[in-house]
């Protein structure tokens, strides 16, 4: 097998942010990527995202056309007879794939690489624009099928935050050679060379070209002390950083070493956390910054440091090409017309134990009604944490789950009261609410950055607005990027 290097490319000034579970799907990517910038997938949770489409949707031609080209028909097969050939009637239960665990038998990882080759081949497709995946390093058991499903595909990056994935540079490489790889497994009360801390995927089974091309590595991180440790103790090439502050939406890093919290409960950052560009500068490599970008002048801020350009997500999260779920999507919209929305940082709704932002909407998780009449369960699991059990076993808990029985698994209690069940909330988020047998529906959970009221410039005129109106405003070249210019961009984009 050989692998075709990195290949040159340019250095677009914008990266579409990897947002939630399927918000940054493949047509606000592809969008993204035919203007000329780096659009981006979300691949978490893809394999469950990819089985409710075809229950809702089944198989359009544009789908079809990207399954043909998948190197296994018979993985296709296997999937559209399991979730395409019957209907979900609206008000019904989705049927749902078994939770991945480190014993979970291939033909689970079999939907992982298809579902992620799907959504990066249909993001790629009719232009040739760069399109990248991203992926949470805390969602760690179906990395590898991923990132080779996204190779499958051809994409251009791959970008990785939550965590410090050394590992990943060298998984890529070997994926894009076909050789079997080996990642670590993070395993509650197991050494790092015990046996359950490792798990190991095979690529062969799915290669029928001998060229794949190496997408570039971009990491995820919220200072130039990761970034410097990231890109000096990785097993492969680091081709660029994203420094996320923490007024980004989603999961943020948390302050480094102790820190306070403030009267609502969100952590103080200080002056550790604050970025030493000159650093990032020495690593000769390119970064964008995330986290509040939300004008023009935003954007020319971070070159001038030498930031080759930003990461945006929360614009481009209320989109028309966004994935979330179209009626809440609107309503967000609607009331930012006429009252500030709030967002807050909290420290225990994640099961991950990182700071998590969520928008205080009512009817939704975020709201305390609304979380108080949700049964507690985990049952997509994708954040769950693998732990060893009495007798050595690799066992798995999450603080979503009812108590009882986390607290009978050995975690512990303290903040997981009010632990939000992020796997079924962001789902709901992207139109893919469960139903359950009782007739309950999953709630949405939305997450944005702290800038979320600043997209009320793009509405001006109008009720909607588009990807490409985001770049359009967003444009360093732009002279004017201010309120008093944004009449040209709120002219709808054909």
């Amino acid at each position: 097998m050989n692998m075709t290097p990195s290949h040159a490319i340019p250095t677009p000034w914008l990266i579409q942010g990897g947002m939630g579970i399927a918000i940054s799907n493949w047509r606000l990517a592809r969008a993204v990527s035919s203007a000329g910038q780096i659009g981006v997938v979300s691949g978490t949770a893809i394999d469950g995202v990819f089985v409710r489409r075809l229950q809702d949707h089944g198989v359009d031609d544009e789908l079809r056309a990207v399954l043909d080209t998948f190197p296994v028909a018979s993985i296709v097969d296997d999937a559209l007879r399991r979730f395409a050939t019957v209907r979900r009637v609206a008000g019904t239960p989705y049927r749902s794939l078994a939770m991945l665990s480190d014993r979970s038998p291939r033909r689970a990882f079999d939907m992982v690489v298809l579902a992620t080759f799907v959504e990066v081949a249909l993001a790629k497709a009719g232009h040739g624009g760069l399109v990248g995946i991203n992926l949470l390093t805390k969602v760690q058991i179906p990395t590898a099928a991923s990132l080779c499903g996204a190779i499958l595909a051809g994409v251009d990056y791959v970008m990785m935050g939550a965590g410090v994935p050394t590992h990943i540079p060298g998984v890529i490489d070997d994926l894009a050679q076909g050789r079997r790889t080996t990642l670590p497994f993070a395993v509650t009360g197991a050494a790092s060379d015990h046996p359950a801390s490792s798990m190991s995927f095979d690529p062969e089974p799915y290669l029928a070209s001998s060229s794949l091309r190496r997408p570039k590595f971009i990491g995820i991180v919220s200072s130039h002390v990761l970034a410097n440790a990231l890109f000096k103790r990785s097993n492969g090439p680091v081709d660029g950083f994203v420094v996320e502050r923490p007024n980004a939406g989603g999961h943020n890093a948390p302050p480094r070493g102790a820190y306070p919290l403030d009267e609502h409960g969100a952590p103080v950052y200080g002056p550790r956390d604050e970025v030493d560009f000159a650093v990032m500068n020495e690593l000769k490599v390119p970064y964008w910054i995330g986290g509040g970008v939300t004008n023009a002048d935003d954007v020319r801020e971070a070159q001038s440091v030498g930031a080759a350009g930003v990461q945006v997500g929360t614009m481009f999260a209320y989109c028309e090409e966004s994935g979330m779920e179209p009626s809440l999507r609107q309503r967000v919209l609607a009331e930012m017309s006429h009252q500030v929305i709030d967002v807050a940082t909290s420290t225990t709704a994640s099961s991950t134990g990182y700071p998590f932002k969520v928008v205080e909407l009512p009817g939704t998780i975020a709201d305390p009604s609304t979380y108080a009449q949700r049964p507690r369960r985990c049952d997509l699991g994708y954040l769950r944490e693998a732990y060893l059990d009495e007798d050595g076993a690799t066992a798995y808990r999450c603080a979503a789950e009812p108590l009882n029985i986390y607290s009978r698994k050995g975690g512990h209690l303290e903040g997981a009261e009010a632990t939000t069940c992020l796997c079924n909330g962001l789902m709901a988020t992207a139109g893919l609410a469960q139903v359950r047998p009782d007739g309950y529906v999953e709630a949405p959970l939305v997450t944005s950055g702290d800038s979320i009221n600043d997209i009320a410039v793009l509405l001006v005129g109008r009720e909607d607005y588009s990807a490409r109106d985001v770049i359009n405003w967003l444009d360093p070249a732009r002279t004017s990027p201010r309120a008093a210019d944004h009449a040209e961009v709120a002219t709808p984009v054909a």
